[in-house]
């Protein structure tokens, strides 16, 4: 099973508010993610929540999605979020098949890793990288925009360690740059891959575009 986790624990300094709550389409940016996942066929959904926690996990409650708050959210940036998220999902029994499925209740063979303020990435480009996991059965997915990294990348269950071991000022990027020989690139025709939603110009320029 591939697991999302949707990093939602940021504190939304330069947006001036809770970015996860703002509207986006009939929801709201953090719903509009959700739905996302669900439509590139994501099943299992965990969302580490942080700054506004209340707020966030009452909107998410009744979507089928599971929380799990990052204590570490004012000063462990995106590093801390995301294991904080690996540390709650379920691991692959020992008999499952590295790839796993999309869905079911083995366990996650694979964690997906997404921005709860991206609600402009494409359904697509999300199933593109699940689909080259299955397909591969590489351990590192990420897709790519015109020669350029973005979000959401897959980090599949043996490589969860690395990422649990890293200590600050150690970034995903940094884990990214030091198993570079090991990612399998999804090239995707979506430049949304590549931003999410910082500020209110941000929030107005994305939600203009078709």
């Amino acid at each position: 099973m591939i697991s999302a986790l949707i990093l939602a624990a940021g504190e939304s300094k330069r947006m001036g508010q809770p970015k996860m709550l703002l509207p986006w389409g009939k929801g709201t940016v953090l719903t509009h993610v959700i739905s996302v996942f669900r439509e590139a066929g994501v099943e299992d959904i965990l969302v580490v929540t942080g700054g506004a926690r209340e707020q966030v996990e009452a909107l998410v409650a009744g979507l089928g999605v599971r929380t799990v708050f990052n204590e570490a959210f004012q000063t462990g940036e995106m590093l801390s979020s995301i294991q904080c998220g690996l540390r709650a999902l379920t691991p692959p029994p020992l008999s499952q098949s590295p790839a796993g499925t999309l869905r079911g209740e083995r366990g996650a063979a694979a964690a997906l890793i997404g921005l709860g303020d991206q609600p402009q990435v494409q359904a697509g480009s999300v199933r593109r990288v699940c689909e080259a996991f299955l397909e591969t059965k590489a351990n590192l997915i990420v897709p790519s925009y015109r020669m350029r990294r973005g979000h959401p990348w897959l980090a599949a269950y043996p490589l969860w360690d690395d990422l649990l071991r890293l200590k600050p000022p150690a970034s995903p990027r940094d884990f990214l740059n030091a198993h570079a020989a090991d990612i399998h690139y999804v090239n995707v025709d979506d430049p949304a891959i590549l931003a999410d939603l910082d500020t209110p110009e941000d929030y107005r320029q994305w939600q203009a575009k078709p």
